[in-house]
């Protein structure tokens, strides 16, 4: 690592994701070889084995570091404790079953790289969903309702591989649920979005943490909420000495 910091912060949240975190973190080291980087493994209240494990990986990585919440607090908590625990001006994330493929992260970062200042996201957008025929129907819809009232022109919100910076972050207003609207929160903030394909894969091990009913209703609400503040935007003045 530099003695100046790392360059990226790689956050990934967790809950019970024991089987797939050594596999996960040998792919994000091979596809950052030669950056300056860290990982911040967030355990969102996990109950198996992923801290131990996360532990054990970190004897031999200097680069790695785990936070933990005691209690289980939600995928937008868990990205919300990455952001603010990162050590880097870039922060790239992604989910930690092994659906995301890390090879996909240098050619996001480049991209916002090169988009910068005006660029504020790079969201990856899954081709060849591995998932269930009802799951893909329900994100369909799910993706359409939210691109007809928030015009964030944006197909695909769900895939958890983004990368953005970390002031831009920081700076959007925090709910439970954040996470599924950054593109929507990111053009808010005046600033434009990049897309990448991404191809979708597997499950690594374990069981999915989210359930149909579990997002339905709370969605729909925060639907709602985001369309709000969208709404409620005042224009930043722009403020010259004289």
């Amino acid at each position: 690592m530099s003695s100046n910091g790392p360059a990226i912060t790689v956050v990934v949240p967790v809950r019970n994701e024991a089987g797939n975190v050594a596999s996960l973190l040998a792919e994000i080291e091979t596809a950052l070889a030669g950056r300056v980087f860290e990982v911040v493994y967030v355990n969102d209240g996990s109950t198996d084995g992923t801290g131990a494990e996360i532990g054990r990986l970190q004897a031999e990585r200097p680069w790695l570091r785990q936070l933990r919440h005691a209690q289980s607090c939600g995928q937008s908590a868990a990205l919300r404790t990455g952001i603010a625990a990162a050590r880097a001006p870039i922060v790239v994330t992604l989910d930690g079953d092994g659906q995301n493929d890390p090879a996909f992260l240098p050619t996001m970062i480049d991209a916002l790289t090169q988009g910068a200042p005006r660029v504020g996201l790079i969201a990856g957008q899954r081709v060849g969903r591995k998932a269930t025929g009802f799951k893909r129907f329900q994100s369909r819809v799910a993706n359409a309702v939210r691109g007809a009232v928030l015009r964030d022109g944006t197909r695909d919100t769900g895939c958890g591989l983004k990368a953005f910076p970390r002031e831009v972050g920081l700076r959007l207003p925090y709910f439970d649920g954040l996470h599924r609207f950054l593109p929507a929160l990111v053009r808010r903030e005046g600033l434009e979005i990049g897309y990448v394909d991404v191809i979708d894969r597997p499950r690594g091990s374990g069981t999915s943490n989210y359930g149909f009913f579990d997002r339905l209703w709370v969605g729909i609400l925060d639907l709602a909420g985001v369309w709000w503040l969208i709404r409620r935007r005042k224009r930043v003045p722009e403020v010259s000495e004289v």
